[in-house]
Formats: C-alpha cells, sequence, structure tokens
C-alpha cells in the first residue's frame, strides 16, 4: 500500500519521496547500523574469531552495507538541494576525524568513514600480492578487522600505509598456510597441445575487474601514466595476467618488497617497516626481486592495447555464430589458451581451434548449445562472460568467463576462468 504519511529520513529529519505502491522501505539509519558494527566488532574482538566465523561475516557486510551509504552520500551530495529542498541540517554533519596519534576512533561509524575509501586500494594490493579475486576479498575483509582489532595502536600519520602493512601481513600468513607455488603445465596424454612451450601455471589464478580499481588507477591505465612507481617494472593501474603470472613467481617477501616500493611509492624506511626488514635486507630483496621479474618479462609488461573491444566483438560474434573460419583469423599463429585452475592447456592457431571445435559446431556430438556473450574488462583487457543455452532449456546460463590479451589486432592469449566470477563484474548468472 502506497504511504499515506510522508516519511522522513532518520537521519537527517528530512522528508523521504513518496515509494511505490507494493514497496516497503527498510528503515536502517546509518547511526543503528554503525551501532551494529560497533556490537558485532565488540563480539570479534573479545571472542578472537577467525576471518571465516559467521559473526565476522557479519561485520564485513553491514561494514560493506555502511561504505555503500557513505559512498551513496557522497554521489549524490550535488543534487542534495535540488531533490530535498533545503540544505542539510547542521546538526545532521558529520564532522571528518583527523587521523592523529593515540589511536583511531572506536566508533564505528567514524571508523568506517576513514578506512572505507583505502578499501579498493588495499583489495588491488591483496590481488597483486596473491593473483586470486577471491583471496583478494577474503584478505581485504581480514585487514579491516586486523585494523579493528589493531586501532588504539595506531600512532598517525598515513593511514593507507598503515592498512598496506597489515594486508601485507595477512597475504604472507596466507602464502605460509597454502605453500602454493607456480609450476610448468604437465603434457597430457591424448591431449592436442600443440607444440608451444609449456606455460607456467598458476592453479589459483584469477581475473579482476577494471571497474573495481582503486580511482586513482582508473580503469584504462595507471594513474601515473602506466609508469612504476619506483625503480621496478610493475605499473600501477590494470595488471595483465601474464604479469600477474610473473609476479607470483618470485618468493613472497621479494613481491611484497617489490610492491610496496615500486607499485605503492611507499618510502624505504616505511617498506621496511612494514616487512620488519633492516634497509640492507629490504635493498637484497628488491636486488633480486627487479632483475627476476625482468627475466620473466622480457618485453616488460605489456600495455592495454588498442583496438583490443573491437576484436572482441569480432570474436564474441564468430563464436556465437560457430563461424570457426572466422575464429581462425582473429588467432595469432602462436595464441596460447590455458583455463586455471584445470590443468589443461594448447598453444598454437591449429591447437587451439581444435579444442574449440567440439563447443562450437552444432554438428559435434559435444556441442552443449547455443551461446551468448557479455564483454567486460578485466586485468586491462577486454573479457567477456559466456552464457550457454543447453537443449531444451529456454536459459542461457552462465558457463564460463574468458579474457583476451591482444597484440596488433590478432588474439594472442586465451585465458578461461570458472563462471563464479562474474558477479564481480557485475555480469548475472543467467540470461
Amino acid at each position: 500500500m502506497a504511504s499515506t504519511a510522508a516519511e522522513s529520513c532518520p537521519d537527517q529529519g528530512r522528508p523521504l519521496p513518496d515509494r511505490p505502491a507494493g514497496h516497503d522501505r527498510e528503515a536502517v539509519s546509518a547511526a543503528r547500523l554503525a551501532e551494529e558494527i560497533g556490537r558485532l566488532a565488540t563480539e570479534v574482538m573479545d571472542r578472537q574469531l577467525s576471518a571465516t566465523e559467521p559473526s565476522v561475516a557479519e561485520l564485513t557486510a553491514a561494514v560493506e552495507r555502511l561504505g555503500r551509504m557513505v559512498r551513496t552520500a557522497r554521489d549524490t551530495a550535488a543534487d542534495d538541494e535540488e531533490e530535498y529542498g533545503g540544505p542539510v541540517p547542521e546538526a545532521a554533519r558529520v564532522a571528518p576525524t583527523a587521523v592523529t596519534a593515540g589511536g583511531l576512533p572506536c566508533d564505528g561509524l567514524a571508523f568506517a568513514a576513514l578506512t572505507e575509501p583505502h578499501r579498493r586500494a588495499v583489495r588491488a594490493h591483496c590481488y597483486r600480492m596473491t593473483g586470486s579475486w577471491d583471496d583478494a576479498e577474503d584478505l581485504v575483509r581480514e585487514t579491516f578487522l586486523r585494523a579493528w582489532r589493531a586501532r588504539d595502536t595506531f600512532t598517525g600519520g598515513e593511514l593507507g600505509a598503515w592498512l598496506y602493512r597489515m594486508a601485507t601481513a595477512a597475504c604472507l600468513d596466507l602464502q605460509r598456510r597454502t605453500a602454493r607455488r607456480p609450476h610448468a603445465y604437465d603434457a597430457l596424454p591424448g591431449f592436442g597441445q600443440g607444440s608451444g612451450e609449456a606455460p607456467t601455471r598458476v592453479a589459483w589464478l584469477q581475473p579482476y575487474p577494471d571497474a573495481e580499481l582503486p580511482p586513482d588507477e582508473g580503469a584504462s591505465g595507471a594513474g601515473n601514466g602506466g609508469e612504476t612507481a619506483g625503480e621496478g617494472v610493475v605499473p600501477r593501474g590494470p595488471l595483465e595476467l601474464a604479469a600477474v603470472v610473473a609476479l607470483q613467481q618470485l618468493p613472497p617477501r621479494q613481491r611484497a618488497a617489490l610492491l610496496l616500493r615500486d607499485v605503492l611509492a611507499l618510502s624505504p624506511a616505511r617498506t621496511a617497516e612494514a616487512l620488519d626488514m633492516t634497509p640492507d635486507a629490504l635493498e637484497s630483496a628488491l636486488l633480486r626481486a627487479r632483475p627476476a621479474l625482468r627475466a620473466l618479462l622480457p618485453d616488460g609488461v605489456p600495455g592495454p592495447a588498442s583496438g583490443g573491444d573491437a576484436v572482441l566483438a569480432r570474436y564474441t560474434a564468430a563464436a556465437e555464430a560457430g563461424d570457426l573460419a572466422a575464429l581462425g583469423g582473429l588467432l595469432a599463429e602462436d595464441v596460447l589458451l590455458t583455463a586455471p585452475p584445470n590443468r589443461w592447456w594448447c598453444a598454437g592457431r591449429e591447437a587451439v581451434l581444435a579444442f574449440l571445435r567440439p563447443a562450437l559446431d552444432p554438428a559435434s556430438p559435444a556441442y552443449p548449445g547455443h551461446r551468448l556473450h557479455r564483454p567486460t574488462r578485466a586485468n586491462g583487457r577486454p573479457a567477456a562472460g559466456i552464457y550457454v543455452r543447453r537443449t531444451g532449456t529456454a536459459v542461457h546460463r552462465a558457463e564460463a568467463f574468458v579474457v583476451l590479451s591482444v597484440a596488433d589486432g590478432r588474439v594472442t592469449r586465451i585465458t578461461s576462468f570458472e563462471p563464479h566470477l562474474l558477479p564481480a563484474f557485475g555480469l548475472p548468472p543467467r540470461l
């Protein structure tokens, strides 16, 4: 039933716009949400829960919801007077909390207001450390949980550097727990892999949405024009999957030193402090990491290729039409196809076409059904969600997520991923 009396915002006391009939408004104010965050945070801190406990998940969801409230309020501030007919009352304004020595604020709302703007940057750092979107999501939650627990130890200064230190420690802890290592793909008997050299396999590799990059890094390139922040070879901004694979081959502490110093541009003193290293040990780690990464990427980190979106459009059109000839014309002679976490791979145009043929040819007994694609971008490259309508059904369901590397108008690398990643790119599970 439509509202019969004007409703007021619980935070600011101003009238809310009328709502459509049949829609109930959930009256949850930022203040009440902050109280809930405080309650959950106290429970988590008192019980010393791990990041996988339900209470931690509730706390994370509440903080993210409060962050969305903050972002929505910020984004609509310019239209505030026009929409509601007057300025925000002075009593409703929240003064910014200075980041000074003596610890971060204990109030949940003030703590979220200070830390939430750093979420994307911390998550991007965790991704570069781990190469996994899922891990980065877990680790950024772990980082903010550690920050909340240790808020009274903050001694002032740059909050971002303090959060990077906690994020790096969480990433190194994960590395110690899992002890996972990249290695070359194995030869699979009876599988037409082509004649190319076996690439490095990072079984946990996942793509990163360009739309989720920090604002200063942008979705089309680095915030500093693609140049490194220090003396290394890793740029800020979208990081091509081949570079992510190369980073995973460095020892964890060398990787951390290189990212903190060369990408995030932390001072040598702050970087050494974050890693509990002496300045000499830090310099030694960087002297090993930089040449090792250059050897893994002899041509440097590829920049964004022009015309990639047009190539993606032609690639998806050919795939949807089952036009293998057109698809072959888009592939480079030495194209490489991988699909983490799967063990299979193939290299070379003919081997890749032979692999794709059963999935695209309606005459093939293995043909799964009609496919559609929805374009997006990942790691600075054109990408698409793949949906398949299987025989006897009327719905296209998520089948895979593919990222293309493009050079000189040809696809040089196809990396396919599991469909559970589609929501991170704003793509639905079915069409």
